[in-house]
């Protein structure tokens, strides 16, 4: 049953150098800047959203993942899903509006899996970038690098999957979409999406909590990743593997790192979820393929290095 979580509204990472990590996301991802704060972070924003911003860079000494948020269709619901993560035994935060620049009041907890997520229902819109909302442009002409055109999800590494499973499907609404089982049918990944989407957000076992593996944005075609790969070439940027396919979402994708380490993906394509759905599952025997489909098997990295 959906309970008012519309859609991962931004996420705020960790770098170690500021103005490296801009290059990164602004000149090569292709995001675009919008503003800083007094704090020092940077607002950044895929072109199709509308939202004013959905990532946000805070330099720091570690690399890695603060938060994820997700917005909600509007102020009550975020009071009573607050009601109800309290009521499920977690600790529910709320930042006063206006504690992340132009963006309302925020309801903060942190999962059976140690992750520091947040809701929250208002935040200035900006529009999508140089695009009207009235006879708009196919695009628009001043976009850098790979262009990507929306934040789509985070894959997250801990140890609570069922607690968290509970948490996310039962008090936030999220479907599971598709699932990987060891061969005692435990569960060893879950992607959830709270939308069509294949996912929104998705986590894998591992025996520490709180680990960040990529934040992934989306982009148009399988031709918009090849040509990713060419510049992630082109700018000698750190790869890790791709591009490929996924088995698990069919995606096209590529993995590559930004300057302080933390892994991102562009992908396009994947598949779609009705909550009639049943959840696609993969036997863990088989996680080479499910990964990455082509070469049917994993590389090391991929498995070990999380932020």
């Amino acid at each position: 049953m959906k309970k008012g979580v519309m859609r991962p509204g931004h996420v705020q990472i960790r770098v170690l150098d500021l103005e490296e990590a801009r290059k990164h996301y602004v000149d090569l991802l292709g995001l675009i800047e919008m503003d800083s704060d007094e704090q020092g972070r940077i607002y950044l924003k895929a072109w199709t959203e509308v939202d004013k911003y959905s990532v946000i860079l805070q330099e720091s000494d570690e690399p890695g993942m603060d938060f994820m948020g997700f917005k909600c269709l509007d102020e009550s619901v975020l009071d009573r899903l607050a009601g109800e993560i309290r009521a499920f035994g977690l600790t529910v935060t709320e930042l006063p509006a206006g504690e992340l620049k132009d963006c309302g009041r925020r309801m903060q907890f942190v999962a059976p899996t140690g992750h520091t997520f947040e809701l929250y229902a208002t935040k200035e819109q900006t529009g999508k970038w140089g695009v009207s909302n009235v006879n708009p442009e196919a695009w628009p002409r001043d976009l850098k690098g790979m262009k990507a055109t929306r934040f789509d999800h985070c894959l997250l590494y801990g140890d609570d999957l069922e607690g968290n499973l509970t948490l996310f499907r039962d008090i936030l609404g999220f479907d599971l979409a598709e699932q990987v089982v060891d061969p005692d049918n435990n569960r060893v990944a879950l992607f959830l999406t709270a939308s069509m989407k294949a996912h929104d957000v998705a986590f894998i076992k591992h025996p520490e909590k709180d680990k960040f593996h990529h934040a992934s944005f989306y982009l148009d075609t399988w031709q918009d990743v090849l040509q990713a790969a060419d510049l992630i070439s082109m700018t000698d940027t750190s790869l890790d593997i791709g591009p490929t396919r996924h088995g698990l979402t069919h995606g096209q994708t590529i993995y590559f790192f930004d300057p302080s380490g933390n892994r991102n993906e562009v992908f396009a394509g994947g598949d779609y979820h009705y909550p009639d759905h049943e959840p696609v599952t993969w036997q863990a025997g088989n996680l080479g393929k499910a990964i990455f489909y082509h070469d049917r098997q994993l590389n090391e990295r991929f498995l070990t290095v999380v932020t």
